[in-house]
């Protein structure tokens, strides 16, 4: 499933500081792959997901990508465009459906204060039922191949780390920068994999590492964390900004290689 991707993102490093937004901007425009939002009903819940599909002919793994606190974005779509690109299912829920303005989703709300007021509100139980839900949406799809995945991104680092407790058919957890539940019964229902990404200076989510490892080991769970040295919270996304740091345009282009060849083991 591999592409030139690395190779791309070593060529472009130089340039991401121009060209960011744009580059954004233009793969979401311009990108031939399928593109659609859908709409997940469960109980009274509406959810609202962005799906890509690969350009494959065979059934592939599907990964579910779990925003940041600013709620679904065109970077996190861009990233499961991303990631279809490389042969995968990719599937991104607003997990701020309904709860915006109007009854409206991330998009609808004022500004992304706003957006990231109501995140933190959102009960934990409706988010693992949204998650649920479209897990089990997109696993059936005619196009995947039953396997499923999750990924996430600060908040949605956590949220992930979160769900692999409570989602016994995940084949793997990849926390971008995300904590851990704090709680031993509840790592110990981990049937996943976990891997790790995180930024050197970002000593608020890395003082939690210590004791995720211990707490994983002493389950007999596997966590497998890599910290990128002089890069910050956020990485992922900071890396290509305008005025992305050269620690964090290397540990996007670093963590991006890594992600892919544990994609590769799915």
């Amino acid at each position: 499933m591999r592409t030139s991707l690395f190779l791309f993102l070593l060529l472009v490093m130089p340039f991401t500081t121009a060209c960011s937004q744009k580059a954004v901007d233009e793969r979401m425009e311009t990108s031939p792959r399928h593109q659609e939002w859908v709409t997940i009903e469960h109980g009274d819940r509406a959810v609202e997901a962005f799906l890509v599909y690969p350009e494959v002919s065979e059934s592939v793994p599907a990964i579910i990508v779990i925003h940041e606190n600013r709620g679904l974005n065109d970077w996190v779509r861009s990233v499961a465009d991303r990631l279809a690109e490389e042969g995968y299912l990719a599937i991104a829920p607003d997990l701020l459906s309904g709860m915006g303005p109007g009854g409206g989703k991330t998009s609808d709300f004022p500004d992304t204060d706003a957006a990231r007021e109501a995140l933190y509100n959102l009960p934990p139980d409706q988010i693992t039922a949204d998650l649920h839900a479209v897990a089990n949406y997109v696993k059936a799809l005619p196009a995947a191949n039953g396997t499923i995945a999750v990924a996430g991104f600060c908040w949605g680092g956590s949220q992930s780390f979160r769900f692999a407790t409570n989602e016994p058919d995940l084949s793997a957890a990849y926390i971008f920068y995300g904590t851990a539940p704090d709680d031993a019964i509840d790592l110990a229902r981990i049937n996943a994999p976990v891997y790790g990404f995180y930024g050197g200076n970002d000593a608020r989510v890395n003082a939690t590492i210590p004791d995720t490892e211990t707490l994983m080991a002493e389950a007999d769970k596997t966590y497998e964390p890599v910290i990128y040295e002089g890069a910050g919270h956020g990485f992922m996304r900071a890396g290509v900004a305008d005025d992305a740091s050269e620690a964090n345009q290397q540990a996007h282009a670093d963590a991006w290689e890594r992600w892919l060849d544990l994609l590769e083991e799915l």
